[in-house]
């Protein structure tokens, strides 16, 4: 449930949060940038300010018919991660609905493993198919990949089966559920959102690797790593770290037509880190 006090400290971060992408886009617009031309933290700014917006808007639509906002403010006071954005949630939300929406995502991840271990059947080249029929079978006996395991197949995730252009319908519905998108929609609709998406997360990487992981704040290595497709609610700065370094070491060295790689990635190198893990250190 959301307090009023809740509420008063929400709207101040929003306010705060609209002041800062302001002063980003002004910005923008005055130097002439792009959006891959930003330091690191406008550029994640601007990504969960717009997912944000995205979430909010059709509760504000829905509040607009006479009397709907009392409606609408119980729904916020009963069931705060469906109808209020993070600026509303308390720190043990923030952890709670975390876990949950990454409950909803690891939920496909096997069939996401299952996917690219079908595909890799139709690949000709029978060494770097023998390979990525190993790393997916390693990945679903619970074993944690190795980064030189995932650049020796790269040149697979260009062309068919494994470019984001190629792959099926139904990985195009997981992969969107894997990136927090709705999977109902047509086919060509979810590649082209998959793809961008997973460039931003490309241009990220890019900035992040030009700041370096060491400037980043415990809870920004969290997200970062969350982003990506780790659960990372109860992990330490160091276990972020050493994961996300991994993760930077893999992007850099991938070309934009080898995103499709980045994509699987979010799956292969989260499904079985947790596990590697000392007990201890969960």
């Amino acid at each position: 449930m959301v307090s009023i006090q809740l509420f008063f400290r929400g709207f101040r971060l929003l306010y705060l949060d609209f002041k800062e992408v302001h002063g980003i886009k002004y910005k923008m617009a005055n130097k002439g940038l792009k959006y891959n031309q930003l330091p690191y933290r406008e550029m994640e700014k601007l990504r969960q300010f717009r997912r944000d917006v995205i979430k909010v808007i059709p509760v504000v639509l829905l509040a607009i018919p006479p009397f709907a906002n009392y409606i609408v403010f119980i729904l916020m006071y009963f069931f705060p991660r469906q109808f209020l954005i993070s600026h509303f949630w308390t720190h043990d939300q923030h952890q709670e609905f975390k876990e949950i929406y990454h409950s909803f995502r690891a939920q496909v991840y096997p069939d996401a493993v299952s996917g690219l271990i079908k595909a890799a059947s139709k690949v000709k080249d029978r060494q770097l198919k023998k390979q990525l029929l190993t790393l997916g079978n390693k990945v679903q006996d619970g074993i944690h990949p190795e980064i030189f395991q995932l650049h020796i197949v790269a040149k697979l995730f260009l062309g068919h089966p494994l470019a984001i252009r190629h792959i099926d319908s139904r990985q195009a519905e997981i992969f969107s559920r894997v990136m927090f998108l709705t999977p109902h929609m047509p086919s060509f609709i979810l590649r082209h959102r998959i793809w961008s998406h997973i460039m931003e997360i490309r241009h990220l990487d890019q900035a992040l690797n030009s700041l370096g992981l060491h400037e980043l704040s415990e809870d920004e290595l969290r997200n970062a790593c969350y982003v990506r497709g780790l659960n990372s609610v109860h992990l330490n700065a160091a276990q972020c770290k050493d994961w996300l370094i991994k993760w930077v070491q893999l992007s850099k060295k991938l070309k934009d037509s080898e995103a499709s790689l980045l994509l699987h990635s979010m799956v292969l190198l989260s499904t079985n880190y947790l596990k590697k893990l000392p007990e201890k250190s969960k």
